[in-house]
């Protein structure tokens, strides 16, 4: 595994590689993130792994600043599955000159998660489209835990980067149904079996969620109940509907956000 911390080495390393395989990660490697890097490692040539942690995606200071950093022990997790390269680049490395505040992306970015983080997924569009710029890979490998950021993306790198496809991964979960997250390592022991129980309760019950059979109000109430401190939204949605993802004519999922103490967690299914 080589470290690259300059994008013009990176570049010079990999100008003549064809069939590259990019993970692009905020770093705090989890389970999650291995099983991107393991998919890219099986259908790629040559796997690159980023840990940028992105100020500009961030709303409050707080948040970034309290994001999880455990540099050596992800490097220490990125040698072992032998990746060919981890990019470490600086934040003038990204930003020389600034964030792109004219970057477009789809209306969706506008519902569920956006209506509570304003240019949020404007910020991710951007510091992904300059990760590409740089790397040029042929698969970015992305996680369907965050959903709406996978649809965003999605659309995005097709219209802007035509020879980089997508690829989708499945969530990740811990053993007591919690979807894998950095932001997970915030959480305290008893916030952690709040998570679990509202997974379980969304996950048992979703047929009857969705026939409106368990109305949002007394979902709400029970969630409370658990210790939830706020709840962003639970929306159902009709995922066909952001674009033709499954053969089905209707696809619902269940969205979620919610906080436990100060962590904002997010889930689907």
């Amino acid at each position: 595994m080589k470290i690259i911390i300059s994008k013009n080495k990176l570049k010079a390393l990999i100008h003549n590689q064809k069939k590259l395989g990019f993970v692009p990660t905020m770093g705090s490697i989890h389970l999650g993130h291995i099983s991107l890097i393991k998919k890219s490692i099986s259908q790629s040539n040559k796997t690159i792994v980023s840990i940028f942690i992105n100020k500009y995606q961030f709303n409050r200071k707080k948040d970034y600043k309290n994001y999880p950093r455990t540099l050596k022990s992800d490097i220490s997790k990125l040698a072992k599955l032998k990746i060919d390269y981890l990019f470490l680049p600086s934040f003038k490395q990204i930003y020389p000159r600034g964030p792109n505040k004219k970057i477009k992306i789809n209306n969706f970015s506008k519902n569920l998660c956006g209506e509570f983080r304003p240019g949020h997924f404007k910020s991710v569009a951007d510091v992904i489209d300059r990760f590409i710029k740089i790397i040029k890979p042929k698969k970015i490998y992305l996680g369907e835990k965050d959903f709406q950021q996978l649809v965003i993306l999605e659309k995005f790198i097709k219209k802007n980067h035509k020879n980089t496809s997508v690829v989708r991964c499945k969530t990740i979960r811990e053993k007591n149904g919690i979807a894998l997250s950095s932001r997970n390592f915030l959480l305290t022991l008893s916030e952690k079996k709040t998570a679990s129980k509202i997974y379980k309760l969304l996950y048992n019950n979703k047929r009857k969620i969705i026939n409106n059979k368990i109305p949002m109000k007394i979902l709400k109430k029970k969630f409370l109940k658990l210790g939830v401190k706020k709840i962003d939204y639970i929306k159902i949605l009709d995922v066909n509907k952001l674009g033709k993802l499954y053969k089905k004519n209707h696809r619902y999922r269940i969205f979620i956000a919610y906080y436990l103490g100060f962590t904002r967690l997010i889930d689907n299914f």
